[in-house]
């Protein structure tokens, strides 16, 4: 495999999600083969298995079904997390599994994602599971999403059938207000449109999947967000206090007002250091210690902001989630909240009407907390909008939260 990381200049993260036998992990397959981005001893392996099986060609899907189980039901069970690189760009891919039983996973492999492409077999058309896939990614709001109409060489490549898929599912983003769409047709199998533009569709005037992955705006979304530094740890050094952490979104720079939630106190940044390194200013997604003027009382959890439009400060959290745990969550249970650097206790006060949420639903929640938290809109800052429900008892992940204050 060629080394092109030396190339690149940022990283995009993107979720894969489809139904069964849409092709997703032949699709994944075929990206990662035709982009150069799979060693030979692993291509040999994948060359190997599928001669056993009697096909004349590699079997792509196995470079993404690596788990033993997956390989032996032949479906995708868990996220997987897949890491390669083009001269362009660098890529986290999260290939999260079809099952409608696995919506959670593909909640835990979105919910950090800049782009998810959404695959819709073209023989079958937009059907029950791709609308939940949809509703996922609007309910994330992922920033981007590509659909990709696969299996076009068993429609002929005809170009009425990928019109009328793509018809359909506009109709359905519409209703879920999801974020213009990209629509792709491709065929895995065979390599049309995924890294190379195909001879077989000269009806589609569009890019590659490849090309689209490699040209899409990375980072607008936070970087014109407001600025939000969840303070993960207080460092003392020759008696001044250093605030350490990841900038959410937003930009900071020395000489910046600042406020710090949820206590309210004001304060100037006189110092900022990306990498160990002095800057002048810093920004989302840069980690980074920041220096105040003025003996403060921060810690862990506390959030420190800048400019007038600050976070909401509230006890009553209203929310959209997933539920993640095969044990249920009731109405009267008692909760941590995990909200960036900070946890807080919390009753659950109402599911919108639900006794209960079972792993996989997808509901609304109420919650009242022990302590304030400085919770944005989800919809606005993704990072400081989301938050997840721990069980006090074990710690165990409970439900994935977004925030909606409206």
């Amino acid at each position: 495999m060629t080394s092109t990381t030396t190339a690149t200049t940022d990283t995009l993260r993107f979720a894969t999600a489809g139904s069964v036998d849409d092709g997703k992990s032949t699709l994944v397959g075929r990206l990662l083969h035709d982009s150069k981005s799979v060693l030979a001893d692993q291509l040999e392996a994948v060359e190997q298995v599928s001669r056993s099986r009697g096909q004349d060609a590699p079997d792509l899907a196995l470079l993404t079904d690596g788990l033993r189980a997956e390989r032996e039901q032949g479906i995708t069970i868990d996220v997987a997390y897949r890491y390669f690189a083009t001269a362009r760009r660098r890529f986290i891919l999260a290939d999260t599994p079809g099952h409608v039983q696995y919506t959670r996973n593909m909640v835990t492999g979105a919910s950090t994602a800049d782009l998810a492409v959404i695959l819709v077999d073209a023989r079958n058309g937009v059907i029950e599971q791709t609308r939940r896939h949809a509703a996922v990614a609007a309910l994330l709001r992922v920033p981007h999403i590509v659909l990709a109409v696969n299996k076009m060489d068993l429609v002929g490549y005809e170009e009425k059938e990928f019109d009328r898929i793509v018809e359909d599912f506009a109709g359905h983003a519409a209703e879920l207000d999801l974020p213009g769409f990209t629509p792709v047709p491709v065929s895995a199998l065979c390599g049309d449109n995924v890294v190379e533009r195909s001879a077989h569709m000269d009806w589609y005037a569009g890019p590659a999947l490849l090309d689209l992955l490699e040209t899409v705006p990375v980072g607008a979304e936070s970087a014109g967000a407001p600025a939000r530094f969840p303070v993960q740890y207080v460092i003392r050094h020759d008696g001044v206090r250093h605030y350490a952490g990841q900038l959410v979104s937003g930009s900071l720079r020395v000489g910046d007002r600042v406020t710090v939630h949820p206590s309210g106190e004001t304060s100037e940044i006189t110092g900022i250091d990306v990498l160990g390194t002095t800057a002048r200013a810093a920004y989302a997604p840069q980690s980074l210690t920041l220096r105040l003027a003025g003996q403060r009382d921060i810690a862990r959890g506390d959030m420190i902001t800048a400019g007038p439009d600050a976070p909401e400060l509230t006890r009553d959290v209203r929310a959209a989630v997933c539920h993640l745990a095969d044990r249920p969550l009731r109405i009267g249970d008692r909760v941590l909240v995990k909200h960036t650097t900070r946890t807080v206790k919390a009753l659950v006060k109402d599911l919108a009407g639900a006794t209960e949420l079972t792993a996989n639903d997808l509901g609304r929640i109420a919650l009242r907390t022990a302590e304030p938290l400085a919770l944005d809109d989800y919809a606005r800052v993704r990072r400081t909008g989301a938050f997840l429900l721990v069980d006090p008892a074990d710690g165990a992940t409970l439900t994935a939260g977004m925030a909606d204050l409206s």
